[in-house]
């Protein structure tokens, strides 16, 4: 029961309202200023100009809220560019993270884009209507405002006009009824003449005549004053003042336009900005921290296996001669330079030994490192010579097209001449066929550097872990990659010895020693090989008359021919075969005697016995050994 007064009461209740919607909408379309406030001229004029005031204060509003979303745009477009990855990070952008993080300054400039869609939207729609509407109304209001002003002053200028009438109706009256009064006062006196009374008689005469005609005049002239102000308040004045009505509605609704029309602005962006925030989810959402962790290992892989036990050495069991070779001389010692060699002031530098086979691939790139990238670790540098060919492949068919184009073109002027000059194409045509081929025996250098390192067995160890080892009064230096570093017993701070020495796996640049046992009479070696004794030997070595032989700028000594005294020993930790000149062979495990240190080129100068001319000598790579320097 009370369910079902409820609801009738609510439902009376909505009734009420919408009739009372109703009425208030009839009502509203029959009052009217003109006939409702006809006597509140200036409070309308007062109204209307609020009414317009804050038109433009809404405008000023727009104007400085467009001021606040292209200050917001242009900051969120700075702090994009101020965060844009730099160019010496563009090797990170490979990891999720970081590809997330440049797709998130993307969806923010975007975002950027928006506020300053939003900005000029608000600046050539709103604001520009909102600023032409209030000029308009101000002057059709400045019009309202005369027109009622010179209806006022018309009706205010009839009302003078009957009040004079009226004034000179009322003296006239009254000069009337004095006239009347003396003429009768005059015809009653005897003592006065007839003609007096009969002047007493003209006067009044004529004073009635004048009050007559004021009472006809103030007659007149109140009818023009009653049809002027009827006329005024029923037609005059309402029509100015539902004009100021229509003007104040139309600033009324201009205003629910332009707010309306700002919150479209706001909303047509909406569903952009929706998306770039699902982009920036969708950013945030594809990083991948397990592929970040395999991309990171995926580049500084060196490919190389952690050290082997280190072998414990029995002193009491070795050869006593041996034991003497191999024991420690500081003075010596001393003398090692930071690249691994003797000192300047014993020995001095190989020259001219490799330099005849060419600079190519022991050359530097751009960023530092040589161009076989021998000097990285065999999983990187196999990594970057594949990119190198992928490179190279993709611009070799980029050329291949501008030539085929460029053929087409000479083609064309030949068949038509009209056209162009068939010889203003050739020189180009040259110049793309040389870069062509350029380009292809760059290709085929390294995939011939990509064949070899892939040949090439991976080390069983590290440059960290192969550092020199002092092991029961021996200095063992392991060559790693191209590092070594040498310390002493005595535990004077020394420098590196070996710096970084690099790898080179190309036994193109190595030059051989025949045999190891030099039997030519004039002690020189041959010039095909490139190879003399070489000056960076024990001192001791022998050393006779220089002759220098230039081949563009290698330098090549000759020298008495004398056995190298041995600087150690090594062995070896892989298996070379000597498929260039000056080199020697060595299998796994074979103990040789070093008698030239690594110079910084990668190679190590060793010798072997043999039983059928007594010695071979020549290059191994120092990437490929062990050594054991004596004292």
């Amino acid at each position: 029961m009370l369910a079902l007064l409820a609801g009738g009461s609510s439902r009376s209740s909505s009734n009420n309202k919408l009739a009372e919607s109703e009425s208030a909408a009839q009502n509203s379309s029959t009052m009217s200023w003109g006939t409702e406030l006809w006597d509140q001229n200036d409070n309308l004029a007062i109204h209307t100009n609020r009414g317009i005031d804050a038109l433009d204060k809404y405008a000023n509003f727009l104007r400085d809220r467009v001021a606040i979303e292209t200050e917001y745009a242009g900051k969120l477009r700075r702090l994009v560019k101020n965060y844009q990855p730099k160019k010496k990070e563009e090797e990170d952008n490979e990891f999720t993270s970081m590809q997330a993080f440049r797709n998130l300054l993307k969806e923010v400039g975007d975002l950027a884009g928006q506020r300053e869609v939003v900005s000029e939207s608000l600046q050539l729609q709103i604001i520009a209507g909102v600023t032409l509407l209030s000029k308009t109304l101000r002057e059709e209001r400045k019009k309202c405002l005369s027109d009622g002003a010179n209806l006022q002053q018309n009706l205010t200028t009839q009302l003078s006009s009957l009040d004079r009438a009226k004034r000179n109706y009322e003296k006239a009256y009254r000069d009337s009824e004095k006239a009347v009064d003396s003429y009768k006062r005059a015809d009653m006196d005897l003592n006065l003449s007839r003609a007096e009374v009969e002047r007493y008689k003209n006067v009044m005469t004529a004073k009635i005549q004048q009050s007559d005609d004021a009472k006809n005049e103030y007659a007149n002239q109140l009818q023009k004053t009653n049809n002027l102000q009827q006329q005024h308040f029923s037609m005059l004045l309402p029509a100015v003042l539902n004009r100021l009505q229509e003007l104040d509605e139309k600033r009324t609704r201009g205003f629910r336009e332009f707010i309306v029309g700002a919150a479209d602005v706001e909303s047509s962006v909406a569903p952009i900005i929706a998306r770039c925030m699902e982009g920036i989810v969708k950013a945030g959402e594809s990083i991948n921290e397990k592929e970040d962790t395999f991309k990171v290992i995926e580049r500084y892989q060196s490919g190389f296996t952690p050290p082997r036990d280190i072998p414990f050495e029995d002193l009491s069991k070795c050869d006593p001669d041996s034991v003497q070779d191999s024991h420690y001389s500081n003075s010596t010692s001393n003398h090692l330079t930071i690249k691994g060699t003797m000192s300047a002031n014993k020995l001095r530098k190989r020259v001219g030994i490799f330099n005849i086979f060419g600079s190519n691939k022991n050359s530097l790139t751009a960023d530092g490192q040589k161009e076989d990238f021998s000097d990285l670790p065999p999983n990187q540098r196999r990594k970057k010579l594949q990119g190198k060919i992928a490179e190279l492949t993709q611009s070799i068919a980029q050329e291949t097209k501008a030539r085929d184009g460029l053929m087409k073109m000479k083609i064309v002027y030949e068949a038509n001449s009209s056209l162009g000059n068939p010889m203003t194409v050739e020189g180009q045509l040259n110049e793309s066929e040389h870069k062509l081929e350029k380009l292809k025996v760059d290709l085929k250098k390294y995939q011939d550097f990509l064949e070899k390192a892939c040949q090439v067995p991976a080390a069983t160890s590290s440059p960290q872990a192969s550092r020199n080892q002092l092991q029961n009064g021996h200095r063992t230096s392991r060559h790693s990659n191209g590092s070594a570093d040498d310390h002493h017993d005595d535990g004077d701070d020394q420098p590196d010895d070996a710096g970084s020495l690099s790898r080179s796996d190309s036994e193109d640049n190595v030059a051989q020693i025949q045999n190891g046992h030099n039997n030519n009479n004039n002690g020189s070696a041959s010039p095909e090989s490139g190879l003399g004794t070489s000056h960076t030997s024990l001192p001791g070595s022998g050393q006779g008359s220089a002759n220098e032989n230039a081949i563009g700028e290698d330098t090549y000594y000759e020298t008495e021919v004398e056995t190298l005294n041995p600087l150690g020993t090594c062995r070896a930790l892989y298996p070379f075969e000597a498929s260039s000149e000056g080199s020697i062979p060595m299998s796994e495990g074979e103990e040789l005697q070093v008698i030239e240190i690594d110079q910084g080129d990668g190679w190590t100068r060793v010798r072997r016995a043999n039983n059928s001319n007594g010695w071979d000598e020549g290059f191994v790579p120092t990437s490929y050994i062990e050594c054991t320097l004596y004292a």
